[in-house]
């Protein structure tokens, strides 16, 4: 799963490394945050219409057809089955998106009984995105997104049994494009860089989601 992630760089260097992004995005002064929490809003990469946009949305899913927010949780999306659950499917159609990060975190269980958190990130920290989807609920004026989860790469199973779906380039326009076939586009969901990802531990200030800065990302 993917309970808590990082946005470290800046929207310039993503899109500098992230070619997808669209232009007008780049001037966007969002500060680095390095302890992003489910249904604080994030920026997302989607297609509207015929362009591909930067929309900032709720990190919990919230149905078009939701007549209140889902109390349960709604800010990751199964891949195995996200395009057949009636909370995922109308988004997996037509509403996928692209969330930029830097790292996520996943716990461990210590010794002395306490979580123990790890900074999860590509080699080098390597901006990348998560496969998402996203909605927009009109009655309750909410756009939200969800970050889809496959089962663990060998390389960091040892700390958790799912992991979220970090997409290569080359799936990203096929992905994003709102034309493609639901079984098409589930297919894309293989290509990921599960393999490539590195892992060491962090300090336990992280296990509140009110904690900030970028001491938060210091090995231990």
């Amino acid at each position: 799963m993917c309970g808590r992630f990082t946005i470290e760089y800046s929207w310039a260097d993503y899109h500098a490394a992230l070619g997808i992004i669209p232009s007008d995005a780049r001037g966007r002064n969002d500060p680095p945050r390095y302890n992003v929490a489910p249904t604080q809003h994030v920026g997302f990469v989607c297609q509207d219409e015929n362009d591909i946009v930067v929309k900032d949305g709720r990190w919990w899913l919230v149905p078009f057809w939701a007549k209140e927010i889902p109390k349960y949780p709604m800010f990751n999306a199964r891949s195995e089955t996200a395009h057949e659950k009636s909370s995922f499917r109308e988004a997996f159609k037509s509403k996928r998106c692209l969330i930029p990060a830097t790292a996520y975190y996943e716990w461990t269980v210590s010794e002395d009984g306490k979580k123990d958190p790890h900074y999860i990130s590509l080699p080098d920290r390597e901006p990348f995105f998560f496969a998402g989807l996203w909605a927009t609920n009109s009655n309750l004026d909410i756009t939200s997104c969800t970050i889809l989860t496959s089962e663990a790469d060998a390389a960091i199973s040892h700390l958790h049994d799912r992991m979220p779906i970090i997409l290569k380039e080359t799936a990203w326009s096929e992905w994003l494009d709102k034309s493609k076939d639901v079984e098409s586009a589930h297919s894309l969901l293989t290509n990921d860089r599960g393999s490539e990802l590195v892992s060491y531990r962090v300090g336990r200030e992280v296990n509140s989601s009110k904690a900030k800065g970028a001491e938060l990302i210091a090995p231990i």
